[in-house]
């Protein structure tokens, strides 16, 4: 079934390496392309460009915010100030404030900066930190494999979801099919009342410009092509929701159709009862939409 990026879903993983404990937090909203923030602690930004490339090769859709956090019991964890950074942070706070009348910045503000906190060597291991850095990479894995799999039931959900208004449509298509209003009685009636009219209106009307005038209106009275254009959506909605994978945009692409042609069907309904029939179909196609846009 689709994948649906749709509503906030927090995996996590954790685990340790030595003294120090990893865990990753993923969250994950609808979006129309793949939107990536990453929060990183201070001296891990190393980490950032592999983080990147293993969520784009797992995901491709959704406003998506991966948090890792650190803790440690361990001595010699310590925090210091790069003050080379920190000086280049000043000299541009204090270039913009004679530019621009605004509040100067936190004491929390400026170490968040990223660069200015950063961890001191004291009791560095290479090895270790090595280690981390690996450890916690997995665990990226085991969260992305969670978010992947969560997004897969919502999917399922929602592809049941669309398999119902998909029918609806293919229901109320087949009620306009069998409208009495349809009977070809009942249109030539309606079409020679509106020829009538017309004679009416214009009684020295051109031959040819009424047999023109006549196919216009008989043309405007038949719905056979949006019928065959609809049930040829609706059985291409369906290969496409029975094929599963990220289909979101293809069905988006059907939904515009399906638009289209109950537009123009509502448009050529001349009777009432086609007309609420037209009405329902265009409300059951903007729920279609509506949840297609949930889709990957």
């Amino acid at each position: 079934m689709p994948s649906a990026p749709r509503r906030a879903s927090n995996p996590r993983a954790d685990g340790s390496s030595g003294a120090v404990r990893w865990t990753w937090e993923m969250r994950s909203v609808n979006g129309k392309g793949l939107e990536l923030r990453l929060r990183l602690p201070p001296g891990q930004e190393v980490l950032e460009p592999q983080v990147r490339e293993r969520c784009a090769k797992r995901l491709t859709r959704g406003n998506v915010q991966a948090t890792l956090t650190l803790e440690s019991d361990a001595p010699g964890q310590r925090l210091r100030v790069n003050e080379a950074v920190l000086a280049e942070v000043i000299a541009a706070m204090e270039r913009i404030g004679t530019r621009l009348s605004v509040q100067p910045p936190t004491l929390d503000g400026i170490l968040s900066i990223r660069g200015v906190l950063e961890s001191s060597d004291e009791g560095h291991d290479p090895e270790a930190e090595a280690a981390l850095r690996a450890d916690a990479l997995a665990g990226l894995d085991r969260a992305l494999t969670d978010l992947v799999a969560m997004r897969e039931g919502e999917g399922t959900v929602i592809g049941a979801v669309l398999a119902a208004r998909i029918d609806e449509i293919a229901r109320l298509a087949g009620e306009a099919e069998a409208s009495p209003a349809r009977r070809p009685e009942v249109v030539r009636a309606r079409l020679a009342e509106q020829v009538a009219t017309l004679l009416d209106a214009a009684p020295a009307l051109d031959p040819d410009r009424l047999h023109q005038e006549a196919v216009l209106l008989a043309t405007k009275a038949d719905i056979r092509e949006e019928l065959d254009r609809l049930a040829a959506h609706v059985a291409a909605a369906r290969a496409l929701l029975a094929e599963g994978g990220p289909v979101g945009r293809r069905l988006d692409f059907l939904a515009q159709e399906f638009n289209r042609e109950v537009n123009t069907l509502c448009s050529k309904a001349n009777d009432r009862s086609l007309t609420a029939i037209g009405l329902e179909l265009k409300a059951v196609v903007d729920q279609l939409r509506e949840q297609i846009q949930n889709l990957e």
